[in-house]
C-alpha cells in the first residue's frame, strides 16, 4: 500500500506539471507569430481542398508543402476540425488570412497535439534510474527530467510563440527512446520510421537508432568481454526491422510512387537550392567560418590585399535566404557539408559498436549525431539545436559529467533562440522564461550532484554570464547607435557567433568524454 500511495504521489505531481505548462500555453495564444502560421494555414487549405496528386505541386503560395506525407495527412485531418471554427482559412487564395478563430484553432491545436508528448515525457521518467532515493521529491531525478523536459524554454518558444508542431513530433522521438529503454525494440523501432515520414529532419539521429538496433537487438549475446558474439546474429530479428521500415515507407509514399510522383516530394523535401545559411545564422561552425571570412574581408580591405569593386555587396548578412560566395575562405558546397556530417558522426557511431553501454550509450550517440549534422549541416535552422538537447536532458540527471554539458549547451542553445522573437512585447516574456529555465535548471542539477565536483569551471561560468552583457547590448544599447542604420546584422552576428562557441565546446566536451569512457563488462553475457 505505501508502493501504490508512492506511486499515486508519482501521478499527482506530475499531472501538476502538466496542467501548469499547459496553462502556460494558453496564455501565450496572443503572442506573436511567425510566417510559419501562414505556412501550415498554407497547408490546411491545400491539403483540405486538392486531390492528393496536387499536394506536392500546388504553389500559389510560396510556402509550398515540403514535408513528408505523414505530416501533410496530419493537416488533412486537422483541415477537418478548422472547417467548424473559420472556413475561410481553408481558401487557397487566402493568402496570410488570420481571423481570431483562425490563430485560436491553431495555437490550441499545437496545444492539444502536445498530449503525446507528455506522455513520452512521462514514459522517459519511467526509464531514469532513481538509485538517488531522495526524500524530497523536488530532488528525485524524475521531477527533475520532468520539468526540464515538459517546461523546456526552447520548445515553449518555438512551438507557443513562434508557431510550430514540434511538440508532438519530439514526443515520438522520446517515446521511441523510452520504449528503446524498456527493450521493447519492435515499437521503438516503428515510432521512429513513423516519424521520419512526419519530419525527415530526424534523419540526422537515424545512424544511432541503425547501430543501436543491429547491436542490441539482432545480434543477442555478447561474449564476457562485452564484445560481440556474431553467431548469435537474428534473421528474424533483421526481417521484423526490414518489414516495419518497408510498411511505414510504403504506407507514407506508395500513393506517390503510384503517381509517378516520388522525385517531385523528394524536390520539395531536399531543397538544395537555398543557402549554407538560414537568415539567421545558425550557432554552428558555418556561423564561424562566415564570421572568419567577414574578418578577413576587412582586413584585407584595410591593407589593401582586396579589390573592394570586386566584393559582393552584403551578400550574406542581408537578412535573406540565398546561395552566396565566401569572399576569402573557400565557398562551402552541399556536397562539402554532407561530407562534414558523415565524418563527424562516425566516432559516435563508432563507439555505440565497439563499446556498447546500453540505453545511455545510445543516447550519447543521438546526441552526437544531432549535434555533429547541427555543426556541419547545410542551411539548417537555428531551431535544430533542441534535437539535442531534449535527449540530453535524459542524460543530465543521471551523471554529473553529462549534466554540466547540458547546462552549456542548453543556455547558449536557448540563448541563440532569442533572434526569433524580435518584436518588443515579447522582450519581456523571453527573458522572463528564459531567467526561470535557466535558474531551475542550474539550482536543481547543483543540488543533485551536489556531493560531487562542480558541474561548472570557471572558464565555462564566465562565458555563460557573459550572454547577459550581450543581450544588453544586443537588445538596448545598439538600437540607440548611429550603426543600427549602417549594420543591422550586428546583433545577429555577435550572438550567433558568441552562442556557436558554446555549442562547439560543448559539443567537444561530450565527444571526449564519449571516446575515453572506460568499457563496462556488465553486458548481457551469455
Amino acid at each position: 500500500s505505501a508502493g501504490r500511495a508512492m506511486a499515486a504521489g508519482g501521478r499527482s505531481w506530475f499531472r501538476a506539471l502538466a496542467l501548469g505548462v499547459s496553462f502556460l500555453k494558453c496564455l501565450l495564444i496572443p503572442a506573436y507569430y511567425s510566417t510559419d502560421f501562414e505556412v501550415h494555414r498554407n497547408w490546411l487549405a491545400i491539403t483540405h481542398n486538392l486531390p492528393l496528386s496536387q499536394w506536392y505541386y500546388e504553389a500559389t503560395s510560396e510556402w509550398t508543402l515540403d514535408y513528408p506525407p505523414f505530416f501533410a495527412w496530419f493537416e488533412y485531418a486537422l483541415s477537418h476540425v478548422a472547417k467548424y471554427f473559420d472556413p475561410k482559412m481553408l481558401v487557397i487564395e487566402n493568402l496570410n488570412y488570420t481571423s481570431r478563430a483562425t490563430i485560436f484553432f491553431q495555437r490550441f491545436s499545437v496545444i492539444f497535439t502536445d498530449i503525446l508528448f507528455i506522455y513520452a515525457v512521462r514514459e522517459c521518467c519511467r526509464c531514469v534510474n532513481g538509485k538517488r532515493a531522495a526524500k524530497d521529491i523536488l530532488e528525485k531525478p524524475t521531477f527533475i527530467l520532468a520539468v526540464l523536459l515538459l517546461w523546456n524554454f526552447g520548445l515553449l518558444i518555438v512551438d507557443h510563440i513562434h508557431f510550430q508542431y514540434n511538440g508532438f513530433l519530439f514526443g515520438l522521438m522520446l517515446l521511441s527512446v523510452a520504449r528503446l529503454c524498456q527493450k521493447r525494440y519492435l515499437e521503438g523501432a516503428l515510432l521512429f520510421a513513423v516519424l521520419l515520414h512526419f519530419k525527415h529532419i530526424y534523419m540526422y539521429v537515424a545512424p544511432a537508432y541503425g547501430i543501436y538496433l543491429l547491436r542490441s537487438y539482432c545480434f543477442t549475446a555478447n561474449n564476457a568481454d562485452g564484445s560481440l558474439k556474431w553467431r548469435s546474429f537474428s534473421f528474424l530479428h533483421v526481417t521484423l526491422l526490414g518489414l516495419i521500415v518497408c510498411l511505414v515507407s510504403a504506407l507514407s509514399l506508395g500513393p506517390f510512387i503510384v503517381l509517378g510522383q516520388l522525385p517531385q516530394v523528394i524536390s520539395r523535401l531536399f531543397p538544395f537550392k537555398r543557402g549554407l545559411c538560414h537568415a539567421y545564422w545558425a550557432p554552428n561552425f558555418w556561423a564561424l567560418y562566415n564570421a572568419m571570412d567577414k574578418a578577413l574581408t576587412i582586413f584585407g580591405l584595410k591593407c589593401n590585399f582586396l579589390d573592394p569593386t570586386k566584393i559582393p555587396k552584403a551578400s550574406m548578412t542581408g537578412g535573406l535566404v540565398q546561395e552566396f560566395q565566401h569572399t576569402v575562405l573557400p565557398s562551402v558546397t552541399p556536397l562539402a557539408t554532407l561530407i562534414c556530417t558523415f565524418i563527424s558522426i562516425l566516432p559516435s557511431v563508432f563507439c555505440l559498436w565497439f563499446k556498447p553501454q546500453g540505453p545511455r550509450g545510445f543516447l550519447q550517440c543521438l546526441v552526437l549525431c544531432a549535434l555533429s549534422s547541427f555543426m556541419f549541416g547545410w542551411h539548417v535552422h537555428e531551431k535544430a539545436i533542441l534535437l539535442a538537447i531534449l535527449p540530453l536532458s535524459l542524460l543530465s540527471v543521471q551523471r554529473a559529467k553529462d549534466a554540466g554539458i547540458y547546462l552549456i549547451l542548453t543556455t547558449t542553445g536557448h540563448f541563440s533562440l532569442f533572434p526569433l522573437l524580435f518584436t518588443p512585447p515579447e522582450l519581456p516574456i523571453k527573458i522572463l522564461l528564459m531567467l526561470l529555465f535557466t535558474v531551475y535548471s542550474f539550482s536543481s542539477l547543483k543540488s543533485l550532484f551536489r556531493r560531487e565536483r562542480p558541474l561548472l569551471n570557471w572558464l565555462e561560468t564566465i562565458y555563460l554570464a557573459q550572454l547577459v552583457p550581450l543581450e544588453i547590448f544586443c537588445e538596448i544599447i545598439f538600437p540607440l547607435t548611429p550603426w543600427k542604420g549602417h549594420f543591422p546584422f550586428v546583433p545577429l552576428l555577435l550572438t550567433s557567433v558568441y552562442c556557436a562557441l558554446g555549442v562547439a565546446y560543448a559539443w567537444l566536451k561530450l565527444y571526449v568524454s564519449v571516446l575515453t569512457e572506460r568499457i563496462s563488462v556488465r553486458q548481457k553475457a551469455e
